[in-house]
C-alpha cells in the first residue's frame, strides 16, 4: 500500500490550491475545478482539496472544532519561510509551542499547518 493523497476539506478548493501551490511550488492537477482541486508532487503524491458545504475551519488550538489532520512542512529557515507565507494569505496563531525548532501557521481555511527548520540547501 503506498499513499497517494492528502485531502482537505474547504470551502474553495480553488483558492486553497492556489495558496499552496504558491507556498510549495508543486503543480496544480489539469483537472482541478471548483469542486476538487489537486496539485502533483514529483513523488505521486497528492495534495488535494475538495469543497464540503458549511465548511467550519479548525480552532487550533481550541478544541471545538479539532484540527482533525494537520501537514508539516521541513523549510531552510524558519523566519523567512514565516514571512513569505503570512504574505501569502497564511495566519500565525498566537499559541506556539516550540517558536524556536517549528511554526504553527493556518491556511486561508483555516487549517493548521507546521513549518519545521532543518531542511538543507541542495548542493
Amino acid at each position: 500500500m503506498k499513499l497517494s493523497a492528502i485531502t482537505l476539506d474547504c470551502a474553495d478548493p480553488l483558492a486553497l490550491a492556489a495558496f499552496y501551490q504558491q507556498a510549495t511550488g508543486l503543480e496544480p492537477h489539469p483537472k482541478s475545478d471548483a469542486d476538487f482541486a489537486a496539485l502533483e508532487g514529483d513523488n505521486g503524491l497528492s495534495l488535494a482539496f475538495q469543497r464540503v458545504d458549511d465548511h467550519r475551519p479548525p480552532g487550533w488550538p481550541d478544541p471545538a472544532v479539532p484540527q482533525q489532520l494537520h501537514c508539516c512542512f521541513r523549510v531552510t529557515d524558519l523566519d523567512e519561510a514565516e514571512t513569505r507565507l503570512l504574505k501569502l494569505g497564511a495566519g500565525k496563531p498566537e499559541h506556539q509551542p516550540n517558536a524556536g525548532r517549528w511554526r504553527v501557521l493556518t491556511d486561508p481555511a483555516g487549517h493548521p499547518f507546521c513549518i519545521v527548520g532543518g531542511l538543507a540547501e541542495p548542493e
